[in-house]
C-alpha cells in the first residue's frame, strides 16, 4: 500500500511544471518505495526541521539575506553539515543507501546528489536561488545572489573555484577535459531527481538485478513521462526479462516521443521482431 501511494505521488509530480515541484518531497517518495520499512513521515518532519533551521539562519545573517552568495554558502554549510552533521560517504560510496533520501537522513551520509537535494531544499526554504550543476561524474550545487558560487556538497559545502573545478573535472573526465558552459550546465529539479535515481538503476544493473533496475526506471518515468531515452531503456530491459508486451508498450512510447533518427530506426526493427513473437 505504501509503495502504491508513493508511486501515485510520483505520477502526480510528473504532471507538475518545474516551479511547482518540491524536490525533497519527491525524493522522499522515491526513498519510500526503496525502503518501505522506514518511517517516511519522520523523514518529512526532518525535512521540515531542516527548512526551519535554514530560514532562521538566513534571517540572522544580514549579508546572506541581502544577497551575498558566498555568505549564503557559509550559512547553508553550517546548517546542513554543522548543525545536522551531514557528509559524503567516501567509505561505502556504492552502497545503495547513499541514494535513498530516507537512509541518507538516518545515516547522515550520502552521495553528492542526495546531499545536493537537501541543499536545494534548504535554499528554497530560505528564499535563495539555487540549482543543481550537471558536472561530469560529481554533482554540484550553485547558489546565486550577488555573484554566484559553486559548491561541493560532498565535502562539507566547500566553495569551488576554477582551479578546484578543473582538477575535479580531470579526475572524473580525463586529463583532456576542460571547463566550459556544458560542464557547468544548470539542472532543473526533474533532472536532479533522475540523476539521483540513475545511481540506483546503475548499481542494480551492476549487481545483476535487472527486474529492480527496470522498476527503478519506471519510477523515473513517473516523474519524467516525456523522457524518451528512459522509455527505450525500459523497453530493452523488459525484452531481456522476456516481458514482451511491456517491452512493446515502452518502445512504442519511445517512438511517439522520438520518431526520427538512428535509434528510432533500430527500435522500429526491434518492434517488428517482438510483435512477431506475440503472433
Amino acid at each position: 500500500m505504501s509503495e502504491a501511494e508513493a508511486r501515485a505521488a510520483l505520477a502526480a509530480i510528473g504532471s507538475l511544471p518545474e516551479a511547482e515541484i518540491d524536490i525533497a518531497a519527491a525524493a522522499l517518495q522515491l526513498a519510500r518505495i526503496d525502503a518501505p520499512g522506514l518511517d517516511w513521515r519522520a523523514g518529512a518532519e526532518h525535512l521540515t526541521a531542516l527548512a526551519r533551521e535554514a530560514v532562521q539562519a538566513a534571517a540572522a545573517d544580514r549579508e546572506a539575506d541581502a544577497g551575498d552568495a558566498a555568505r549564503r554558502r557559509a550559512v547553508l554549510a553550517e546548517v546542513i553539515h554543522g548543525r545536522f552533521g551531514y557528509g559524503g560517504d567516501g567509505e561505502t560510496y556504492d552502497d545503495l543507501a547513499n541514494a535513498n533520501l530516507l537512509q541518507v537522513m538516518e545515516r547522515r551520509r550520502g552521495l553528492p546528489v542526495a546531499l545536493g537535494i537537501l541543499w536545494l531544499h534548504a535554499a528554497e526554504a530560505a528564499g535563495w536561488e539555487a540549482h543543481g550543476v550537471d558536472f561530469p561524474g560529481h554533482f554540484l550545487v550553485a547558489l546565486a545572489g550577488r555573484g554566484k558560487v559553486v559548491v561541493d556538497v560532498f565535502v562539507g559545502g566547500q566553495a569551488m573555484e576554477a582551479r578546484e573545478l578543473r582538477a575535479t573535472l580531470k579526475r572524473f573526465a580525463g586529463d583532456q577535459a576542460e571547463l566550459g558552459p556544458a560542464t557547468l550546465a544548470p539542472m532543473d529539479k526533474r533532472a536532479v531527481l533522475l540523476r539521483l535515481q540513475n545511481n540506483i538503476k546503475v548499481r542494480r544493473l551492476r549487481d545483476g538485478d535487472l527486474a529492480g533496475a527496470v522498476a527503478c526506471t519506471e519510477d523515473m518515468l513517473r516523474i519524467a513521462p516525456d523522457a524518451a531515452p528512459l522509455w527505450r531503456e525500459a523497453g530493452l530491459m523488459h525484452q531481456r526479462l522476456d516481458r514482451i508486451g511491456a517491452a512493446i508498450a515502452a518502445l512504442e512510447r519511445f517512438l511517439a516521443l522520438a520518431p526520427e533518427g538512428l535509434q528510432a530506426m533500430r527500435v522500429r526493427g526491434l518492434l517488428e521482431e517482438l510483435r512477431q513473437r506475440l503472433n
